[in-house]
């Protein structure tokens, strides 16, 4: 799985031969720029509009009332806008395993296809999404007394020009012949199922293999962004399976963006890309390295560390990832380490420190299941550290015999110099934590508390805050957010699609009778997340399956936090596991080694996870012996 981006340059290569692509790269330019203005833009007023309500509550004692309102109102926006620039650029996450196997005639034609499919469920849906804002209008919000039209309208608003990006690119990317192609077979497609939906009235619960198997399946297989594979599919049994009016469609796709909670993801990204910018990653990192640097395998267990410190202030793990290596690999590279092993074990703590707070995957877990945000985040640490164990395990035996004799060793002087240096930056995840639990913000607020901290502490202390990069990183924010948030709305309607057809009654009652009780059951999923991980993703595999499993493990004895950590490192072990896994690639990318080098290196830390994750199932108050505290 890869970002679309992964096939633009070859693309590039063929679209020459279509006239129209010089008018459409200057007419993408122009829309382009304006859209990632106002996203950026809107990253920036939520930050400000949401550090206002925590400072007018807390300091004043006089709450904005409004503010989350408000909050709300952009974030719809902000979400939708978002996913133009993705799809602008590339950047809706897609499985590109079996179209990088075929031959690039091959490649171009399915590349194509995968665009056009985007366009096709665009203009199915943009009608609805009109239907649906006008159906909004009459609804007066409480606080602002503004009507709900000013939010809802972001949604045909941004559907329509994700549409007209979807098009403009095609025409950058793609011949003519190409072209031709794609939109006369998808069209083609589109009208066969459309004639075949007398057929389908016949098929009953069959019909959920044709759609929520076959056709996602077959999308996903071949290159069609994962979020337009839902909602293809979606639509499509909506359509022509029931008589379900199509803006009830919008309206989940409206629900699945709109929880208040997840706007917490772009405020945490920008939070991770503010840390490396600002040098508080480095400062950390250095620290680490002074107290271990000199022992067998010691850079190994400081990259081990750093990704569970900074995993505790970044949302993303590509921005957790590029704040270490770049530190770490060249020191480590230089003591003998093999590229190789490095990029495995960074991809192995990428899964290992998924249940730091506050990843994005608790918070997701929360916003779909009710869950307490804050009894995730408490649960989600000493997991994390049994995994982190684990790796150690193996780090010890493969450096037992690591040359130290022209290592240098810091003297205690000056490991307290690098301790007083990295002591803002250590101390950012405490201070998170803290604003939670003593009740000065919300999870979705308190990312506003870590950006100001971190600015201040990059200006003031280690006076070092690039306001060039600003924008870029707001613009990248705002991309990575809207390809996440539109996910979750595509597959909250999806999950919603499922469960009006009694597909969720139907699971419950089958894993309700799997042998061996609790065990069983965490048994099954952990097998079950896994395989979702690699192929889906967490996120997307979250929010289509968390609403039906975590009632069935409740009921089955297993405690709700409990589940979600073996969830989590579930999915996060096919995540970051070949062949599949787009987090191990992205390690590669991000520390530019060859993903054929790390092949042979990664089994050993994917083996020790999974004996971490086995003990953290069957041990439960690693996950919940904190809750009480």
């Amino acid at each position: 799985m890869a970002h679309e981006s992964t096939f633009e340059a070859a693309a590039f290569a063929g679209a020459s031969a279509n006239p129209l692509s010089g008018m459409a790269s200057r007419i993408d330019r122009v829309l382009g720029a304006a859209v990632e203005a106002a996203a950026a833009l809107l990253v920036l007023a939520e930050i400000c509009v949401l550090f206002a309500g925590v400072v007018s509550r807390y300091l004043f004692h006089a709450p904005l009332v409004w503010s989350d309102e408000l909050a709300s109102i952009l974030f719809l926006w902000l979400s939708m806008l978002g996913a133009v620039v993705a799809l602008r650029r590339g950047e809706h996450m897609r499985m590109t395993a079996l179209v990088q196997k075929v031959r690039p005639p091959t490649r171009a034609i399915l590349d194509a296809f995968a665009i056009a499919a985007s366009v096709a469920f665009l203009v199915l849906i943009i009608w609805p999404s009109i239907d649906y804002a006008h159906e909004e209008s009459f609804i007066v919000t409480p606080a602002l007394e503004v009507s709900n039209a000013w939010r809802a309208a972001a949604i045909p608003a941004g559907l329509g020009i994700m549409l007209a990006m979807a098009l403009l690119r095609m025409l950058r990317v793609c011949t003519g012949r190409q072209i031709v192609l794609a939109l006369v077979g998808t069209a083609a497609l589109v009208g066969a199922f459309w004639l075949a939906a007398p057929v389908f009235a016949t098929l009953g619960k069959f019909n959920l293999v044709i759609f929520f198997v076959v056709i996602v399946a077959a999308t996903v297989l071949s290159g069609v962004p994962i979020a337009f594979s839902f909602a293809l599919a979606t639509f499509g049994y909506l359509a022509l399976t029931t008589r379900t009016p199509l803006l009830v469609m919008v309206g989940r796709l409206d629900e699945g963006m709109s929880h208040l909670i997840l706007l917490a993801v772009p405020l945490f990204i920008f939070l991770g890309a503010l840390i490396e910018m600002t040098g508080m990653a480095r400062a950390m990192i250095q620290f680490l390295a002074s107290l271990l640097g000199h022992v067998r395998g010691g850079l190994s267990y400081v990259l081990i560390g750093a990704m569970y410190l900074v995993s505790g202030i970044s949302g993303s793990k590509i921005a957790d990832m590029a704040a270490i290596a770049p530190v770490l690999f060249p020191e480590m590279t230089k003591r003998g380490a093999k590229p190789g092993d490095l990029v495995a074990l960074l991809s192995a703590t990428g899964a290992q420190t998924e249940t730091i707070p506050p990843s994005i995957v608790l918070i997701t877990i929360g916003s779909v299941t009710g869950i307490s945000i804050a009894a995730l985040f408490t649960g989600g640490l000493l997991p994390a550290v049994v995994l982190g164990a684990a790796l150690c395990a193996v780090v010890w035996w493969r450096y037992r015999r690591e040359d130290l004799s022209g290592v240098q060793r810091h003297s205690k002087r000056e490991i307290g110099k690098l301790l007083l240096v990295a002591l803002p930056a250590v101390l950012l995840p405490f201070v998170i934590r803290a604003a939670v639990v003593e009740g000065v913000a919300t999870a979705t607020e308190v990312s506003t508390i870590g950006i100001v901290y971190a600015a201040i502490v990059g200006l003031v202390v280690y006076r070092q805050f690039d306001w060039k990069r600003l924008k870029p990183m707001l613009v990248d924010t705002a991309s990575l957010s809207g390809a996440i948030i539109f996910i979750v709305g595509c597959a909250t309607a999806m999950a919603w699609g499922l469960t009006q057809s009694g597909f969720s009654q139907d699971l419950a009652r089958v894993m309700g009778t799997l042998p061996g009780g609790a065990y069983g059951f965490l048994a099954v999923s952990i097998v079950a997340f896994i395989v979702l991980g690699s192929v889906l993703e967490g996120i997307p595999a979250i929010v289509l399956f968390g609403p039906l499993l975590f009632p069935i493990a409740k009921a089955t004895g297993v405690h709700e936090v409990h589940y979600a950590m073996v969830v989590i490192f579930s999915m996060g072990i096919g995540l970051f596991a070949p062949p599949f896994g787009v987090g191990y690639y992205g390690a590669c990318a991000v520390s530019k080694v060859n993903p054929d080098d790390g092949i042979r290196y990664i089994w050993g830390y994917i083996g020790a996870m999974l004996v971490g994750l086995v003990i953290v199932a069957i041990f439960p108050w690693f996950s919940t012996g904190f809750l009480k505290f």
